[in-house]
């Protein structure tokens, strides 16, 4: 189990040094090819009507994306516009994608980057928050379940070189959503996909829904 521990912490870490040399390493280069939010702009008129004019949805299924990096929303999207990531909510939006280019999809995904993500309140229930708050900062060696922290930051901000995601303020409903697609590995697009399947794997649904819960109203 501590071995396995390792290999994730160490997998986080190697990632992060060698994110430029990813699959998109030609549109992305070392140091980060930014896109032009304002160009972005008038580009999501399409998502609004699920993800919010500024990414902010209203529906706990459906993503927050404002404030999310540029470089794991240039991939999602990139996946989706590949058929390599699936999800019926997002088939109507895969034709969009598809027409645009790539530098068009690295605009969008800076809008999404430059727009403030709303908070979220998590439920007020004592043991759901510690038991979230316990293996969002520390993991379950016992299950082989490495701390969120080493991916996602103390505060849920995530890293952006690496493209891990943001995840403080994200929707109860959609966090749930993801890590089961995860443990079912339904969801299994790049590289990063692995890595979570190996954790959600061990666990269980209620340590889901107090992850959930809790990383919906991290803050600093």
């Amino acid at each position: 189990m501590k071995s396995f521990l390792v290999f994730i912490v160490s997998f986080s870490i190697i990632f992060t040094i060698n994110a430029e040399d990813s699959s998109h390493s030609e549109d992305m280069p070392h140091g980060f090819k930014s896109g032009d939010a304002q160009k972005g702009s008038a580009l999501v008129g399409v998502c609004a009507s699920c993800h919010g004019a500024d990414g902010n949805s209203i529906s706990s299924d459906w993503p927050k994306l404002a404030g999310q990096n540029q470089r794991y929303l240039y991939e999602q999207l990139q996946y989706f516009k590949a058929g390599e990531r699936n999800n019926a909510l997002m088939m109507s939006v895969v034709p969009y994608l598809q027409s645009l280019q790539d530098s068009d999809i690295l605009d969008i995904a800076a809008f999404y980057e430059s727009q403030v993500m709303s908070g979220g309140q998590a439920k007020d229930d004592e043991e759901l928050l510690e038991m979230g708050s316990m293996l969002y900062r520390f993991g379950n060696m016992k299950k082989a379940i490495p701390a969120c922290t080493a991916c996602h930051s103390v505060y849920g901000n995530g890293n952006s070189l690496a493209g891990f995601p943001a995840l403080a303020g994200q929707q109860v409903g959609y966090l749930t959503s993801t890590l089961k697609a995860y443990r079912s590995k339904e969801r299994n697009a790049g590289e990063q996909a692995l890595v979570m399947q190996s954790i959600a794997q061990n666990l269980s649904d209620e340590e889901i829904d107090a992850l959930a819960n809790y990383m919906h109203g991290l803050y600093k």
